[in-house]
């Protein structure tokens, strides 16, 4: 039996959920033997994920998105390092009621992967999501060495807002290190930059911006790259418009300039893990999160978790707190049966607060169904 789920968001890590179903499964067959693998997509948790995997964890100060010092954690395995821009950068990070979409930067997530490389990492896992910023990654770069000018040669001002006023970029500066480095760009996001479906558009609304800050900060990214694509040339246009580039607020593009490869974070971080032999020694695999729904099959884990599972082979079901897929999507997903919270308790937020106990009773419940 493999374990292998993401975090319920506002009431379980990645970890919790597989020692909850763990206990479950235990009531319903004591002797049953389970390995434990919790995943992520790129997004806030990754790091836990790859040191419950094995991986070090490694604590270092730096900027948060408003530029107060935070203690953000990377994860190292030899000269591999997973490092989670959310950690720096995240929401999590701003004040209580403190929302910036204009301001928030991500210079701290460039501190986080300079930390990784002074550390010898040569393969960077760069995970982005849950991003409290949309500056399309001016902060991670100038962190790296960029330069970044207003007209008077001063540097603009944090944040995505600040970019409007960019006048000169100069890239020579960076970490040459990063040339040496495999950076992959872990994401399950695959927006371009700007647009309608780009960073500000989609997911600005979500970091408190305003429609006219949405409009301000399309317009300031889009200005971004054009003074990039005059400092590098045509690369930087074919970037902004990429897959990826506007994940984590555009900082998906910072990731693709400095030679990042852009992969579904999921699937980067079950190689990561180690999925592939684990889910050959399991007879029955066990994913899920927090929200089973039509998000999940966009690149969620649960659906890299499926879609690996059943190449090789192997049957699988899913736990979630809320289940809003009907069993035909979860079928084409490879998820043969779905066991949400809600059928245990119809209350979301009794869920949400008693999330552990009732996850505990339906993974007894697949126990039953799939072990006796």
């Amino acid at each position: 039996m493999l374990i292998a789920a993401d975090k319920f968001k506002g009431s379980l890590t990645a970890v919790q959920v597989a020692e909850r179903v763990t206990a479950g499964l235990r009531r319903a067959a004591p002797g049953v033997e389970v390995e434990a693998m919790p995943v992520a997509d790129g997004g806030d948790g990754t790091v836990d994920a790859a040191v419950a995997a094995g991986f070090e964890r490694r604590e270092v100060r730096v900027a948060g998105p408003l530029g107060d010092e935070v203690t953000a954690a990377f994860a190292l395995r030899g000269d591999t390092a997973v490092v989670e821009m959310a950690e720096a950068s995240g929401l999590q990070r701003l004040p209580a009621g403190v929302l910036a979409p204009r301001t928030a930067s991500t210079y701290g997530s460039g501190e986080l992967l300079r930390a990784a490389l002074d550390a010898g990492a040569r393969t960077l896992v760069f995970g982005v999501g849950g991003s409290a910023t949309t500056d399309g990654g001016a902060g991670m770069l100038s962190a790296l060495g960029a330069r970044l000018l207003d007209a008077d040669g001063e540097p603009v001002a944090p944040g995505g807002g600040g970019l409007a006023d960019l006048a000169t970029a100069d890239l020579s500066g960076l970490d040459p290190r990063l040339a040496e480095v495999d950076l992959l760009l872990a994401s399950d996001v695959d927006n371009p930059l700007t647009g309608p479906t780009g960073a500000p558009a989609v997911y600005g609304p979500q970091k408190g911006a305003s429609p006219d800050d949405v409009a301000a900060l399309d317009a300031a990214l889009a200005h971004y790259a054009k003074v990039l694509e005059a400092a590098l040339g045509p690369r930087a246009a074919e970037h902004a418009s990429a897959p990826g580039a506007g994940a984590a607020g555009g900082i998906g593009y910072g990731a693709l300039l400095l030679g990042a490869r852009f992969r579904a974070g999921i699937e980067v971080m079950l190689d990561v893990l180690g999925f592939a032999p684990a889910v050959e020694r399991a007879d029955l695999v066990i994913t899920g999160e927090g929200s089973l729904d039509e998000q999940t099959l966009h690149g969620k884990a649960p659906a890299g978790v499926a879609a690996a599972a059943r190449a090789a082979g192997k049957e699988v079901v899913a736990v979630c707190g809320r289940l809003a897929l009907a069993p035909e999507a979860l079928g084409r997903a490879g998820i043969r049966r779905a066991y949400p919270l809600t059928e245990e308790e119809p209350d979301v937020a009794a869920c949400i607060a008693d999330a552990g106990p009732i996850l505990e009773r339906v993974a007894e419940r697949v126990g039953r169904d799939f072990l006796l």
